[in-house]
């Protein structure tokens, strides 16, 4: 009996994380779209974005489903439909967090000769091609899909080889990085920072500390998609419709970027911790 429980355990936890695959699928899945949207129309340009936006949540799917990893997929269901998991409390100092950044940012940047007028809210979205309606559903997938994929098992996979710390790191870079070609297709957030390529680097970079900081609400709720989901969802929104000048949202990164490291300080124990390093479907099923 106790033979037959130790296969069973080692044959459940021995999947091996493939990040690097994983990272190569998502870009190439979502780029192939997104690329020829910047030599097409509007209309259809939106379309081909969808559908690369839904690649990296399509890939993680997949390398789940494939896995022949029962722990790995019992895992998803956990962190999708987990609701019970969500510390509520903590994706509200998030939020709040994440408000007070936007409030820092905006006075800090009178200094530099900005507006008030900022506290506004915007009437519009920066992409165009879709109506208001339209535009919000928009936002609001963009941070479901997004979640399914990036902590279905893209942050699992890199997790799985080294400490949280450097994991936020290398991720917030690569979720950075994949944003890319927008910068070139009509009708996107990003191709209105190409008047100043400070405003593209800004872009870039600011992905990096934000990295962090959902990486720690995904941890502070036991790993919780939904959780992300909703705090990628106030984020997307505040970028959208509070109306910061992008030379404030240059300020706001410095300050996204101290409050980053106040919650690593806060969190040593957290993002420096070992333990689940090469066993974190181990520690899965520990639990």
């Amino acid at each position: 009996m106790t033979h037959t429980s130790t296969v069973n355990r080692e044959s459940s936890t021995s999947y091996r994380y493939r990040p690097v695959l994983f990272f190569f699928l998502a870009y190439l899945f979502t780029w192939i779209f997104w690329i020829p949207a910047i030599f097409t129309s509007e209309n259809l340009s939106a379309g081909l974005m969808v559908i690369g936006l839904i690649a990296p949540a399509a890939v993680s799917t997949v390398f789940i489903l494939v896995s022949g990893s029962a722990v790995l997929k019992q895992d998803l269901k956990n962190k999708i439909i987990g609701f019970y998991k969500v510390k509520w409390k903590n994706v509200f100092l998030a939020i709040l967090l994440f408000a007070g950044v936007v409030a820092g940012s905006i006075l800090l940047s009178l200094a530099f000769g900005q507006s008030l007028n900022q506290f506004a809210f915007t009437e519009d979205f920066s992409f165009t091609g879709v109506g208001i309606g339209s535009a919000l559903i928009t936002v609001t997938l963009a941070s479901i899909i997004e979640e399914v994929g990036w902590k279905g098992y893209c942050e699992d996979s890199i997790g799985n080889y080294m400490n949280w710390f450097w994991e936020s790191m290398i991720f917030g870079a690569l979720w950075s990085l994949w944003h890319l070609p927008l910068i070139f297709i009509k009708g996107t957030y990003q191709v209105g920072l190409m008047v100043n390529p400070l405003y593209v680097v800004n872009f870039f970079v600011s992905g990096i500390p934000l990295g962090f900081i959902i990486t720690w609400v995904y941890l502070v709720s036991d790993r919780s998609i939904l959780a992300c989901m909703i705090f990628h969802l106030f984020v997307n929104f505040m970028q959208e419709k509070i109306a910061m000048t992008q030379e404030t949202k240059c300020v706001e990164t410095i300050v996204v970027t101290i409050a980053a490291v106040v919650i690593v300080l806060a969190n040593k124990n957290m993002f420096f911790e070992t333990r689940h390093v090469g066993r974190l479907l181990e520690t899965l099923q520990e639990k």
